[in-house]
């Protein structure tokens, strides 16, 4: 299979350019025709691989894509998930190169998309047609890649529980996760969920003249940002009345476990460009972003923001806000909490509104379970070193989903680092995570094969 995958690495970067350059963009209908181009090039790729039945599944929203190859009914049965969607490449001006016309600088991929996910889901397609092509495929293997994981995968859950059958397997195969470094390969073995919300604050009837009436009336945008400053105290605990009561604290043993992770405090001080880090007193920088739930703006906005000044005393204001959630949280329990906070803090002055968006559970899968020991056992075959079990900070909504609906836990095995910048300008993936994900995911089929008997 190496000479396989020598011999054909660069048609695979070729094609995996040809899927980046589609500006699968699923939170923008402009983009609507180009989602589904990159759902039908992905249908194409499946069946050029060797597998068997590709199709475009319609769903309510953006489609799904579905192939299968079945060579031996008794054989354990693995469902590769991936994502081809992207998001938004905004502000097209902080890109070095155009978002969508992957460019390799350094030895990486430039793009949107280029890591998050489809340079991740690719190599997966990448690796099933060597496995095939060489003869290698030592099990079922069934593959759906969704177009609307970066809006929530809104329609996917229907579609899971519409289609029990058609995706029953034994485990869920997952490359959307990062590695601690090229050195110190890593498995995640659980993910934070999401509560997400946008919040208005209304004061006024109408923009008014902040001359005649400043000091008179209170300023929606001011009012915002006392409310939101309010939801932490100053050692970074989160405010909400309820909000820690379901969290499940680690161990002091899975607690040294995770801290065998290595983190350097001055070089990653250093990367981001802050003068210190900050969160959750008693906590590492590592917990802080992985085991623990925190609470973000991830934007703000209200009054003037064009050139030049306009004095104006805003009517409103409004501000999209993140909570990242641990086990045992509930997406529900979590925003129910967090309005009837947000509406008990405002003032008389002003009314709120909170209106909840897209929301998942958080994940764990054990590091004792086979499927886990599969993954850790791929890569200490293709890296030559044993891989650390981490927690990943980021939110997979439909993983937790996986497990309800068709009763099966997900592995975590990706291959991006924390410096591939995704959801940001300039995101970008390695070559050698490209090429050397495409030959690691063989070996988890090989292995987990074996150990199911």
């Amino acid at each position: 299979m190496a000479t396989y995958l020598a011999d054909n690495k660069q048609r695979f970067l070729d094609e995996l350019f040809d899927l980046i350059r589609i500006p699968s963009v699923s939170a923008d209908s402009k983009f609507k025709d180009d989602v589904r181009r990159a759902a039908e090039f992905v249908r194409d790729r499946l069946g050029d691989a060797g597998l068997d039945g590709a199709e475009v599944i319609e769903t309510p929203g953006h489609p799904i894509v579905y192939a299968q190859k079945i060579v031996d009914p008794a054989k354990p049965t693995v469902l590769v998930y991936g994502h081809y969607d992207v998001q938004p490449a905004d502000p097209y001006e902080l890109w070095d190169t155009p978002p969508f016309e992957p460019t390799i600088r350094n030895e990486r991929i430039y793009a949107r998309g280029a890591c998050d996910d489809k340079g991740q889901f690719y190599m997966h397609i990448k690796a099933l047609e060597a496995m095939l092509a060489t003869g290698n495929l030592p099990c079922n293997v069934k593959v759906m890649i969704e177009g609307e994981e970066e809006v929530g995968s809104d329609h996917l859950g229907d579609f899971v529980a519409a289609n029990r059958e058609k995706l029953a397997a034994d485990v869920i195969l997952i490359s959307d996760t990062s590695i601690i470094s090229n050195d110190v390969p890593s498995v995640e073995s659980g993910l934070r969920g999401l509560s997400y919300v946008e919040v208005e604050v209304v004061g006024p009837n109408r923009d008014l003249h902040s001359g005649v009436y400043g000091g008179g009336v209170d300023n929606p945008v001011n009012v915002l940002c006392q409310m939101i400053a309010s939801l932490k105290d100053a050692d970074g605990r989160i405010t909400i009345p309820g909000f820690y009561d379901t969290v499940v604290d680690l161990t002091d043993d899975e607690r040294a476990e995770l801290a065998k992770a290595p983190f350097d405090l001055d070089e990653y001080k250093r990367d981001l460009g802050i003068g210190d880090v900050f969160g959750e007193a008693g906590y590492s920088t590592n917990e802080r972003t992985s085991i623990r739930p925190t609470l973000d703006v991830n934007g703000i906005w209200g009054g003037y923001i064009g050139e030049g000044a306009k004095t104006v005393l805003p009517s409103k204001a409004s501000a999209k806000i993140s909570m990242r959630l641990v086990p045992n949280q509930t997406p529900d329990e979590i925003t129910t909490l967090f309005t009837k906070h947000f509406e008990s803090i405002a003032p008389a002055s002003v009314t709120v509104k909170v209106k909840p968006h897209h929301g998942g559970f958080p994940y764990v899968t054990p590091t004792d379970s086979i499927e886990f020991e599969a993954a850790s056992r791929a890569f200490e075959e293709a890296w030559g070193k044993k891989p650390i079990p981490t927690r990943g900070g980021g939110s997979i909504p439909i993983v937790a989903l996986f497990e309800r609906e068709l009763g099966i836990k997900s592995i975590l095995m990706g291959f991006g680092l924390d410096a591939d910048a995704l959801h940001s300008p300039n995101e970008s993936y390695g070559l050698f995570n490209f090429y050397k994900g495409i030959e690691t995911i063989p070996f988890f089929y090989k292995h987990y094969t074996a150990l199911k008997g």
